[in-house]
């Protein structure tokens, strides 16, 4: 990746259960998390307004994807019957639905990551992170 690069990153949360697949011990139990969810769009340009988006815009996409997750078992979600409903899949999952709307606007998700706990952390980077040099507005 080479040139500068401008990154905005939102910071939403929603709280679901789920059960992780042949990892071991507790975490195989239902349990549930309050998700803290970090998405991060980048562009080598800023909008003739100077911005790269509009941040409730970001919020409104981000809103429409957690909706499906919250207060919900993740393992009942269609996406997560044959994939363990991890923060990392969570994480690629929210990336992949983001960048639907964010390639519209010639833009690139840089990120997303799922915070389970204050302590323990996953992100998901994708592959978009060179075509971002090459972007026009």
């Amino acid at each position: 990746m080479g040139g500068s690069v401008y990154e905005v990153t939102i910071k939403q949360s929603f709280s679901a259960a789920h059960m992780l697949n042949e990892i071991g011990d507790t975490c195989e139990k239902l349990h549930g998390h309050n998700f803290v969810v970090e998405i991060s769009i980048c562009s080598i340009v800023l909008s003739e307004e100077g911005i790269l988006i509009d941040f409730r815009i970001l919020k409104q996409w981000a809103d429409e994807i957690l909706k499906e997750f919250d207060h919900k078992y993740l393992n009942d979600i269609s996406y997560f019957k044959d994939t363990n409903p991890s923060s990392e899949n969570i994480a690629r999952y929210i990336y992949d639905r983001i960048s639907e709307k964010v390639k519209k606007r010639n833009l690139d998700v840089s990120r997303v990551t799922i915070w389970e706990s204050e302590d323990a952390r996953a992100s998901y980077y994708g592959n978009n992170n060179d075509r971002h040099s090459k972007s026009k507005r």
